[in-house]
């Protein structure tokens, strides 16, 4: 099934932009940039914009906060007339290594809220790209953790791995996300070498 959608799960406002929670969002951006997608709408309690021409396609950030993604997701999902499998969801992953990527067709939510929230509205029967942000330091509080800028010495890794989610969006809309899964799904310390 054809990629409608990316919907990149973060929450709104400046306070969040730069904290590891946020990297759904940072690899839509990323996207807007590469199209030169500059005009955003704000639709489905979510912020729209809309990429034409061929190979049309719809990204998609949620400003219901994560806990409550799958509201704005459904509304979406129903508005535009789309199944939740033609939607590929980013999000960032505190189980995965910081830098590594996981692409799969379904799943389970996981520890993620927004994912969970998605899951509890929609099912599991979504495309997700996970990005890793669990980085050398324990934490004592997932939330605390989650809603904290990375560290100085993690951000070329932060950086480049926002590219290749970018990437890996790119690809799976070309390929498929089977394809596309085993081109990007990698150990974060071999793709960097």
């Amino acid at each position: 099934m054809r990629i409608a959608a990316v919907v990149g799960l973060g929450n709104p406002g400046v306070e969040y932009a730069d904290t590891r929670h946020n990297l759904g969002f940072q690899v839509v951006d990323e996207l807007a940039r590469r199209w030169r997608l500059r005009s955003w709408r704000n639709r489905y309690h979510a912020k729209l914009a809309r990429r034409a021409g061929g190979n049309s396609l719809i990204l998609l950030k949620p400003q219901t906060y994560m806990n409550l993604s799958g509201d704005s997701f459904t509304l979406f999902c129903e508005g535009e007339e789309l199944v939740p499998a033609q939607c590929l969801v980013v999000v960032d992953d505190v189980e995965l290594p910081l830098g590594q990527l996981r692409l799969r067709p379904t799943g389970g939510p996981g520890t993620h809220n927004g994912l969970r929230s998605i899951a509890a509205a929609v099912g599991e029967g979504f495309p997700r790209l996970r990005l890793g942000i669990r980085g050398e330091d324990p934490w004592d509080d997932l939330a605390e953790y989650v809603l904290a800028p990375f560290e100085a010495d993690e951000c070329e890794m932060v950086s480049s791995m926002i590219t290749r989610g970018a990437d890996c969006v790119e690809a799976t809309m070309r390929l498929g996300v089977s394809r596309a899964a085993n081109q990007f799904n990698q150990v974060a310390s071999t793709v960097e070498s």
